[in-house]
């Protein structure tokens, strides 16, 4: 590894910090004893609603758009058991993923107003929870909580979480402009960093980083188990300032930034092993008050970002892992 690979993937090491066996386990027993507490305190129709088998299809059944989804939704949840299942999401996200989360879905009221029942359903408590298998500190079972702009998927194995992907955060509005919120902007720390780099590149560098001047429309077709294998496009690390590497760095954080301790040093862990391959590829217009989108991707990740919907006012963006979502390696 070469001193620019090296100097991005020192960064992202001293950003990880240390990870310890107990802590993973300590993890994994948290949302095993969370699953449990929720499961056992639902009724037998709700209980069979949220309960999967390990290895059913459902699992691999992800997406953000607004449709009709299995699991049961926290609407038909009494208010105690509504607390169960905000204790399980607890669990899987750090205090600044449990907010973005949480935002998220009060997002879906601002739409209700807006839309007046011009569009699809809109409900901050059309989210569901479904558990894979039997959660234990034994074998494997894994979690998923879904909704509109909003997938959270997790998979453990011996009371460890293996994987944490996919995950997507969306934003609409990305920037609430009027009423008692007007101002608030749900996904900046993941806009900001992306925005600044781009700012930075010079004349040359833009004109390979920019790989199309329209950027492409967001999927709503049925999102793959595990990610398309394709050519990284953009500008490689290789071709970036120190300054600008850094700046790469502290994007790929802001996702990371997401997870509990243990599932945030295992993504920046996987960032790391892919920086020396790490592109970043722009869509659209240079400029991002234009609709635009972006992709960071390494050999054992894939990150995207899009905002083209509602006058560049829409977010989505997603992570993949190129080594195996859902805890299946790639290719097996």
């Amino acid at each position: 590894m070469n001193r620019i690979m090296m100097s991005l993937g020192l960064f992202l090491t001293f950003l990880a910090g240390p990870a310890t066996r107990s802590h993973a386990d300590e993890t994994g027993t948290a949302m095993a004893d969370a699953a449990n507490r929720f499961l056992a305190a639902l009724d037998e129709g709700q209980k069979a609603q949220a309960s999967f088998a390990f290895e059913s299809p459902e699992r691999f059944n992800w997406h953000w758009i607004p449709r009709e989804r299995k699991g049961v939704p926290f609407k038909e949840l009494s208010p105690e058991r509504r607390a169960l299942a905000f204790g399980l999401l607890s669990t899987g996200l750090s205090t600044k993923g449990m907010l973005k989360a949480t935002t998220i879905m009060s997002l879906e009221e601002i739409l209700r107003l807006k839309e007046k029942g011009s569009g699809p359903i809109r409900d901050p408590e059309l989210y569901f929870v479904s558990v894979f298998g039997t959660p234990s500190d034994d074998g494997e079972w894994g979690w998923r909580v879904e909704g509109h702009h909003l997938s959270l998927n997790y998979t453990l194995k011996g009371g460890k979480v293996i994987s944490a992907t996919p995950f997507q955060f969306g934003s609409n509005p990305a920037v609430v402009k009027s009423g008692p919120r007007k101002g608030l902007r749900n996904l900046a720390e993941i806009e900001g960093p992306a925005n600044e780099l781009l700012r930075s590149l010079d004349a040359g560098q833009r004109k390979v980083a920019v790989v199309r001047d329209v950027a492409p429309e967001v999927t709503t077709t049925p999102n793959p188990s595990q990610a398309p294998r394709t050519e990284a496009e953009g500008i490689s690390v290789e071709k970036l300032s120190s300054e600008q590497r850094e700046m790469l760095a502290h994007f790929l954080h802001t996702y990371a930034d997401n997870f509990p301790a243990p599932v945030r040093s295992d993504l920046l862990d996987q960032l790391d092993r892919g920086a020396k391959t790490a592109h970043f590829a722009w869509y659209g217009p240079a400029d991002a008050t234009k609709p635009h989108a972006f992709r960071v991707q390494g050999s054992t990740f894939l990150i995207d970002f899009n905002e083209t919907q509602d006058d560049t006012n829409h977010i989505h963006t997603y992570y993949r892992s190129l080594v195996g979502d859902f805890g299946v390696s790639a290719g097996g």
